[in-house]
């Protein structure tokens, strides 16, 4: 029998259960997938929690990639045996099989293998539309980017030094700063120990940066717009603090008639072109050299692990599950 990771209720770690599921076949445009590796992500937990309601019972998990082992009626561009991954549909990743539409699966370059793949959708094309579409950075600027030693952050800090921007990262502890470093970050603050603000009006020499990429949330959103220029963009992608507080949109006339976004994937790969350009765009960085770091992997069945280690910020880089 085909294993998943479902729940029943939403709560901490402990609802998610390792359970037998029926993987049927795959119909009209659609394919069945043999999962080999499994990306752990941040909104796993928000659909754990329920922050991101789900209707119950449910499977979680948003990134995967793996063969193609049935094609359904109607598929013309995908066969057996061709490695898949994806991103961009609802959840249910945390399992050994799924059937799913062939129109949200990629094809993964022979250069990528199956767990780089499944890390690298989600937090990959994650930074491709926050680096080139949400704001797009060009050479010579000076970002802000917190989490730096998370996934996304470090495939972003060094998609950005590929850019030729300029990278300011916050971080949690020294180990964390050197690992941001190493991956492009030019200058990491470790947040519990200096102001992130002053630092960064110190080391823009008090002119604020364009952008600010925020997805701590509550506990970095206000603080973070201080980081700003005048007309820069506030980029909130995610809330692993928690979520922020109702804005009265003056403040953002008040500190410099500045932009505030609050993106998803979702919405930046709805459409079958743009998923598949923003994909071969991180493909691409890949090629130049992108690394994308997985520190930790852990059994699939093991996922309640996993997630303890990732809210406790045990983490660094990827994690990947293993079915």
């Amino acid at each position: 029998m085909t294993h998943a990771i479902r729940i029943h209720e939403h709560g901490g770690p402990d609802v998610l259960r390792w359970e037998e599921i029926e993987v049927g076949n795959p119909g009209e445009g659609e394919v069945r997938v043999r999962q080999t590796a499994v990306g752990l992500n941040f909104i796993d937990v928000y659909h754990r929690e329920g922050l991101y309601p789900l209707e119950l019972p449910a499977s979680i998990g948003m990134e995967a990639a793996g063969v193609v082992e049935a094609v359904g009626a109607d598929v013309t561009d995908l066969k057996e045996g061709d490695r898949v991954a994806y991103a961009t549909y609802k959840p249910g990743a945390y399992a050994e099989a799924r059937v799913m539409p062939a129109e949200k699966l990629v094809l993964v370059p022979d250069f990528i293998d199956d767990q780089h793949a499944a890390a690298m959708m989600l937090q990959g094309m994650t930074a491709e539309y926050l680096l080139r579409r949400t704001f797009r950075v060009e050479a010579g600027q000076t970002v802000l980017f917190h989490a730096a030693a998370g996934g996304v952050g470090l495939i972003a800090c060094q998609w950005l030094k590929q850019l030729g921007a300029t990278v300011i990262g916050t971080v949690g502890s020294e180990k964390k700063a050197e690992l941001a470093r190493a991956h492009g970050c030019d200058h990491p603050i470790v947040y519990t120990k200096e102001n992130f603000v002053e630092r960064v009006r110190e080391i823009t020499n008090g002119k604020g940066v364009p952008v600010v990429y925020d997805s701590v949330g509550k506990d970095t959103f206000y603080k973070s717009l201080d980081c700003l220029q005048r007309y820069g963009t506030m980029v909130l992608f995610g809330q692993a603090s928690g979520p922020v507080e109702p804005l009265d949109p003056n403040i953002l006339g008040v500190k410099g008639s500045l932009y505030l976004t609050r993106p998803t994937l979702m919405n930046y790969c709805i459409e079958r072109p743009d998923l598949v350009n923003s994909s071969k765009t991180l493909f691409e960085a890949v090629g130049k050299g992108l690394k994308v770091e997985i520190n930790q992997t852990y059994p699939l069945k093991d996922t309640a692990q996993a997630h303890r280690d990732l809210e406790a910020r045990k983490t660094t880089g990827s994690t990947v599950l293993l079915p």
